[in-house]
């Protein structure tokens, strides 16, 4: 799948409206993220970023995007990074994932997930830690991820 993924990104990502186009194509195969409204920016495997406008549906009641909000948005670039860059015989799925506040979340966030380690192929299921960090307008950092996805062979088909 992460070949698919990463080929719909360079086709689709050629015409003005392409990366709107692709990140719709990602909530309808993940619905759920579409609640936070993402765009995504670039792609490449060990590399992802994309953005979140701040607006009333994800906004907290001190007036700052919500901290859950900023957990989707770490977890779908975490993900699709992930889904681009691990071998095609291997799968992922997030097990695990610590954060950290660092500062009020004002504004259109925009958040870059890497691996936090190599990426190999592997006969047994590993645990990656991916690191996203995502910043308010003027770059600075409001909220660190360390997600665990454990990647894993493929289930043989018979």
């Amino acid at each position: 799948m992460s070949a698919n993924v990463l080929t719909l990104y360079k086709k689709l990502t050629r015409y003005p409206a392409g990366h709107w186009l692709f990140t719709r194509a990602v909530c309808f195969k993940a619905p759920y993220f579409a609640s936070i409204r993402p765009r995504f920016e670039s792609l490449e495997p060990g590399r992802c970023s994309a953005t979140m406008p701040h607006r009333r549906a994800i906004t907290n009641h001190l007036g700052t995007v919500h901290a859950i909000a900023m957990c989707n948005l770490a977890e779908l670039t975490g993900g699709v990074m992930t889904d681009v860059s691990i071998p095609n015989s291997m799968r992922w799925i997030p097990v695990g994932m610590s954060v950290e506040y660092l500062k009020k979340a004002v504004g259109t966030m925009r958040a870059v997930a890497t691996p936090g380690a190599a990426i190999v192929e592997s006969e047994s299921g590993y645990d990656l830690p991916v690191n996203v960090e995502v910043t308010n307008p003027a770059g600075e950092p409001v909220f660190r991820a360390t997600i665990a996805m454990r990647v894993s062979p493929k289930p043989k088909r018979d």
